[in-house]
């Protein structure tokens, strides 16, 4: 038998995730769910069933064999589909749909440091610091980098607990 296709494998599932959390976005944004920092967490656990969905998937196609480091290539694979379109949506959303997500972010964020006690001037320094973390394009890199990350250590746990190497020949 064949050994299934990695890269088919995780195009697969990385585009079926990035579906999943788009449309999930899309709610949370519709919703203002997105203020929530709690709630932007859930997006990883996308991003978890995702790969355990996908290394099940070629441990199936493989005659019920998948070794670590497959997995943790899939995986790792999936995750990165699924960051770089999820991610690319993310910034036409945040550009061309609703432009502004980011104002709303800003307030947000400016609300949390007056409830901390900060001064005005505190303030201003800080939004200056964010400011510069906040662009659509940083938005989009760190989302890239976010779900690789995460991914990969999602794919290391998985595929140490489904691995299941083929059996040696012995002579």
């Amino acid at each position: 038998m064949e050994k299934p296709s990695t890269a088919r494998i995780a195009l697969k599932w990385g585009i079926i995730t990035s579906v999943v959390v788009i449309i999930y976005s899309v709610v949370s944004f519709m919703t203002g769910l997105f203020k929530n920092s709690a709630t932007s967490y859930i997006s990883f656990l996308f991003l978890l069933v995702g790969i355990i969905l996908a290394l099940k998937e070629f441990k199936t196609l493989n005659n019920n064999f998948i070794g670590f480091g497959e997995g943790l290539g899939v995986g790792t694979l999936m995750s990165a589909v699924t960051g770089l379109v999820a991610s690319i949506f993310s910034f036409a959303y945040i550009m061309f749909i609703d432009t502004t997500i980011m104002q709303q972010m800003a307030d947000l964020q400016r609300e949390q440091l007056e409830s901390r006690g900060m001064t005005q001037e505190q303030i201003e320094q800080a939004m200056e610091m964010v400011s510069k973390f906040t662009s659509p394009g940083m938005i989009f890199i760190f989302g890239v980098l976010g779900y690789v990350f995460f991914g990969f250590i999602f794919s290391l746990i998985v595929s140490a607990v489904l691995k299941k190497d083929k059996p040696e020949m012995n002579f």
